[in-house]
C-alpha cells in the first residue's frame, strides 16, 4: 500500500510538471534536420594554437562582441551594457580608452562608412549610424511595419548600401536559446539603402542569421546560418546574379561573425561546438516543446571553447585556430598587421593572436 502512494505521489508530481512546462514553454518547434558534423578532425583537427592569444581590453567590461577598425586607427567595440568603447592596440597592448556613446541596447556587429560614420547593429534598437560626437540615428528598425527582434551583423558595399542580418522574427536577444530549441529558422539577410531608405529582405528561412560579409569586388554576399553550420552566400554580380548557393558546409561548430580580409581569406569565429543532444532532439519537438518551459539561462549551452577558421575564396578552410581552454565564445575575428584581433560575446576581455 506505501509503494502505490509512492507512485500515485510521483505521477501526479510529475503530471503537474509536464503540465506547468507545456503551459509555460513559449516556443512553438518543427523538425529540421542537422548537417552532417565532423566534429574535431581532418582539417579541423583538435589543436591549442589560440591558447598563446593576448589578452587585452581586460576589466573593462563584459562581451565586446565585435571589433572594427577606423581610418585614423582607432579600433572600436561594444560591451553587453550597451557601452561603445574606441582605443589604440601596440605593441599587443591596448590604451588609450575612451568612451562614445551607450546605445540604451546590445551593439553587435560594426562597420565603418566610407564617410566616417559607424554603423552598429543593435540587437535590441536596430540599424544604427553613429557619429564620432556619439550622437546616435537610427536608419531602421522595422521591416513592412513589424520592428526586427534580433539586428546581428552588417558589412558595407562600395556603392553604400548596407548588408545586414536580423537573426531571429521569434526571439529577442535575451531569449536566443528559446531560437535554437524551437528551430523555426526565421532568420533574415536583408538589405539598406542610405540613398532611398529602402529595406530589402533577401533570403527569410534561416536557422539564426549571423555573419554578413561581401566577397570581392561586392560580387557576392555571404551569410552565416549558425543553427545549421554552414555559409549561404548570394550572387549579387555576374551570370549567377540573384543565384543562391552554400559557400561552406558541415562545420563542427556554430559560425557567428565572418570578415573578409581584403585580399584572400575570410576569417569565421565559431562560437560553440555543436549540441549533439539539441541536434538529436531535431527530430522530437514534443520534448523540446517541454524544454521551453525551463528558463532560458537553463538551457544554456554547457561547452566553452575557442574556435577560428580561415577560408579562401573557392570556400576552403586553410587556418583551423582552436583553444580549448583559455578562450571561448569568439564572435568576431578581423586581420591586422599580421595579428587576428579576437572579441567575445561573452568573455570580460578580448585577444590578439599573433599570426606569425
Amino acid at each position: 500500500m506505501k509503494s502505490l502512494k509512492v507512485v500515485a505521489v510521483l505521477t501526479v508530481t510529475f503530471f503537474i510538471l509536464f503540465v506547468l512546462l507545456w503551459f509555460n514553454s513559449s516556443i512553438h518547434p518543427i523538425i529540421w534536420q542537422p548537417t552532417e558534423n565532423p566534429k574535431l578532425s581532418g582539417v579541423f583537427s583538435k589543436n591549442i594554437k589560440l591558447d598563446k592569444s593576448q589578452l587585452i581590453l581586460q576589466n573593462l567590461g563584459s562581451g565586446p562582441e565585435d571589433i572594427v577598425l577606423s581610418e585614423n586607427g582607432r579600433f572600436y567595440t561594444g560591451f553587453a551594457d550597451g557601452r561603445i568603447i574606441s582605443f589604440i592596440i601596440d605593441q599587443n597592448k591596448h590604451s588609450d580608452v575612451h568612451l562614445l556613446t551607450n546605445t540604451g541596447g546590445r551593439p553587435l556587429g560594426m562597420k565603418f562608412t566610407n564617410t566616417g560614420e559607424l554603423i552598429v547593429a543593435d540587437a535590441v534598437k536596430g540599424l544604427l549610424s553613429i557619429s564620432m560626437a556619439g550622437e546616435i540615428s537610427v536608419l531602421v528598425n522595422m521591416v513592412d511595419g513589424i520592428k526586427m527582434k534580433f539586428v546581428d551583423h552588417l558589412d558595407i558595399a562600395e556603392d553604400g548600401t548596407i548588408w545586414f542580418s536580423d537573426a531571429s522574427q521569434r526571439f529577442e536577444h535575451s531569449q536566443v536559446e528559446y531560437d535554437f530549441i524551437e528551430g523555426s529558422a526565421t532568420g533574415r539577410l536583408l538589405s539598406y539603402s542610405p540613398d532611398t531608405g529602402e529595406t530589402k529582405v533577401h533570403i527569410s528561412d534561416l536557422f539564426f542569421a549571423n555573419g554578413v560579409a561581401l566577397g570581392p569586388k561586392d560580387e557576392y554576399v555571404l551569410i552565416n546560418e549558425t543553427g545549421k553550420a554552414l555559409i549561404h552566400r548570394l550572387w549579387l554580380k555576374g551570370d549567377q546574379k540573384g543565384k543562391r548557393d552554400i559557400f561552406l558546409k558541415d562545420l563542427p561548430a556554430m559560425p557567428d561573425n565572418i570578415t573578409f580580409n581584403g585580399k584572400d581569406t575570410f576569417w569565421i569565429p565559431l562560437i560553440h561546438l555543436r549540441e549533439p543532444l539539441l541536434e538529436q532532439m531535431a527530430y522530437y519537438p514534443f520534448i523540446r516543446k517541454l524544454i521551453g518551459g525551463f528558463p532560458s539561462h537553463w538551457i544554456q549551452p554547457i561547452n566553452q571553447y575557442g574556435f577560428v577558421i580561415g577560408v579562401n575564396l573557392n570556400g576552403e578552410v586553410i587556418a583551423n585556430l582552436q583553444s580549448p581552454t583559455t578562450l571561448y565564445s569568439i564572435t568576431s575575428v578581423i586581420e591586422y598587421k599580421g595579428s587576428l584581433i579576437l572579441g567575445s560575446l561573452d568573455m570580460p576581455n578580448a585577444a590578439i593572436f599573433n599570426l606569425d
